[in-house]
């Protein structure tokens, strides 16, 4: 893993090493202090040399002044340099993402995953940027103030250095507690940003059943647990800056006590004695910085892991046979296909369908029967576990996945609709489309002439989920994106269920014109959309119980013809 991490900083290499060597004359000079400061007082104060202490002191300034600036390379030039590693990062994943099955977001919220690409990253940024300079200028303050200080006097060193070990111990117990708690912490930010990406979604579902108190109570779950979790962290927290604080004062007890009695008794003098006191404090704080930064390191490891495992998530993978199928005909067949979302449970038995090139073929019967996991099986959205699915007698196996869905378009009763023009969206089915042929497929899905009436025409923004739009429009948005594409084979999953009869029949009119010369798969619960298809399968609990066209079903007086009978009471009704 560290290898990976490192890897991160090569695009970045001359940036990363001017950051280093920035840093390591940080270090270096802060030693200076001291230096000059037990020259003072043991050689030039006691002999009055002017000259030399205005010149020492100059001297001293010139270097501030260079470490000034080198401190502001440091924080600047180092935080860019993470943020560029932390986008780096950020591009990676979601290319990643990009290419990860439909099982991959059927299984993770939307939410924990933004929480990844964010927060997660952030904490890797300031261990990519932090990391190295504090290992640098902490490690060479300990060496540096630790070989001075032994060159003033090693008995008062060895003292000074033996307390070490004991605020070693007790920030190492103390951090791994508190890394435990901040790690439940970052669980429960997680939990929230999900809840929080749900209940925004869903404001409007919210306001129409009015249960904006069903909601607050559930954020306000996630809330009390983030306090509770973030009550921990802290707790912890503050246990360990105590402790650690109350370590270093006794640092400063122990010079104080042990350099007097060597003061007192002339085995140090006081210029040496004042240059140890200002040492100290280089030689403490820098190992302070390092413990510190073992919760930064925790941080963005932790953070790093979460983020190598989705890329670690095994992407959509093409057979090595797989080939550019180019254009299809059309000609669909399942074969005996079983398939599961789980290891438990089969949605699909043992299903074997032949649909011809250029027909009609409609899916029917209950919810839940397997009728949309036909539809996600065709564009191979999912792997089947048994049996083979042939397109134009080929399986989609040996069809490489970016080729098969370039023949597939698929109208579904959901809109996705992106925040963006009406343009933009319609774009969406072919990007190197002309404006014409922009504006023939809205002509051709009966929304141009709307378009027409707004006042920035095919500029408009629709907003989030084009919730700007009504629901004809948005799916009439959807038919134009599938026009353009102009597919060979239309999957139509339950396309005008969620319409008025108004607006069906304004958006059928659009489908029966789409459908035309290509192989289609309709879902459908109302029959009366379904009558004219070629073929009709009646699909119940994963199974095909009924097939043929609407008079030959009717003529079976089974399920289809059951519910036929009872959507045609209920509409007369």
């Amino acid at each position: 893993m560290l290898k990976r991490f490192l890897s991160y900083y090569k695009p970045h290499k001359k940036l990363f090493i001017m950051d280093m060597l920035a840093s390591l004359i940080v270090a270096l000079t802060a030693i200076l202090y001291p230096i000059i400061t037990r020259k003072m007082l043991n050689d030039l104060i006691p002999n009055k040399n002017f000259k030399l202490i205005i010149a020492f002191g100059l001297g001293l300034l010139g270097i501030y002044i260079i470490r000034m600036l080198l401190n502001y390379f440091v924080q600047y030039y180092g935080h860019v340099m993470g943020v560029r590693m932390q986008a780096h990062m950020r591009s990676d994943m979601f290319r990643h993402l990009e290419k990860l099955p439909y099982k991959f977001f059927d299984n993770n919220e939307t939410g924990k995953i933004m929480s990844r690409m964010t927060n997660d990253l952030m904490d890797i940024s300031e261990l990519a940027h932090h990391g190295p300079e504090n290992l640098i200028i902490s490690s060479i303050s300990v060496i540096t103030s630790f070989i001075y200080l032994w060159t003033i006097r090693w008995e008062l060193t060895l003292i000074i250095f033996a307390c070490v070990p004991i605020l070693l111990f007790i920030s190492l117990v103390l951090r791994k507690r508190m890394r435990n708690a901040f790690m439940e912490s970052r669980k429960s930010i997680a939990v929230i940003n999900s809840s929080l990406e749900s209940s925004i979604s869903g404001i409007r579902v919210t306001k129409a059943f009015n249960n904006s108190d069903k909601e607050e109570e559930k954020f306000e779950k996630g809330n009390t647990s983030f306090v509770e979790a973030r009550r921990k962290a802290y707790k912890a927290m503050g246990q360990f800056h105590s402790s650690t604080a109350f370590v270093t004062d006794i640092f400063n007890v122990l010079v104080l006590i042990a350099g007097g009695l060597f003061l007192y008794s002339g085995r140090i003098n006081f210029a040496d004695y004042s240059a140890f006191i200002v040492s100290v404090g280089l030689f403490v704080s820098p190992i302070m910085t390092l413990i510190n930064f073992m919760e930064q390191y925790q941080n963005g490891l932790t953070g790093f892991a979460r983020f190598v495992e989705i890329l670690d998530t095994e992407p959509e993978a093409d057979a090595p046979e797989a080939e550019d199928i180019g254009k299809l005909d059309g000609h669909i067949e399942f074969c005996g296909v079983t398939y599961g979302y789980n290891q438990d449970t089969d949605v699909l038995k043992n299903i074997s369908l032949d649909i011809k090139k250029g027909k009609t073929f409609a899916l029917v019967g209950p919810s839940g029967g397997g009728k949309t996991t036909i539809c996600h099986l065709i564009p191979h959205f999912y792997d089947i576990e048994a049996g083979d699915i042939l397109i134009d007698g080929k399986s989609i196996s040996k069809i490489t996945r970016s080729s098969l869905r370039r023949n597939i378009g698929i109208v579904q009763q959901d809109v996705y609709l992106f925040n963006a023009s009406i343009r933009e969206n319609i774009l969406y089915g072919r990007l190197d489309a002309t404006e014409e042929e922009i504006i023939e497929a809205a002509k051709r899905a009966n929304i141009h002439d709307f378009v027409m009436t707004l006042e920035n025409g095919y500029d408009t923004e629709i907003g989030e989920r084009g919730v700007r739009l009504s629901g004809g429009q948005k799916q009439r948005l959807s038919i134009a994106r599938v026009f353009l594409k102009n597919p060979p084979i239309l999957i139509l999953d339950e396309a005008t269920s969620a319409l008025d009869n108004a607006t069906e029949i304004l958006i059928q009119s659009a489908l029966d014109e789409l459908c035309r010369g290509r192989t289609t798969i309709v879902v459908a619960h109302r029959l009366s959309t379904i009558k004219n298809a070629d073929e009709i399968a009646v699909i119940s609990n994963g199974q095909i119980v009924e097939q043929g066209n609407h008079d030959e079903l009717l003529a079976l007086d089974g399920e289809y013809a059951e519910l036929y009978r009872l959507q045609f009471k209920t509409d007369s009704e």
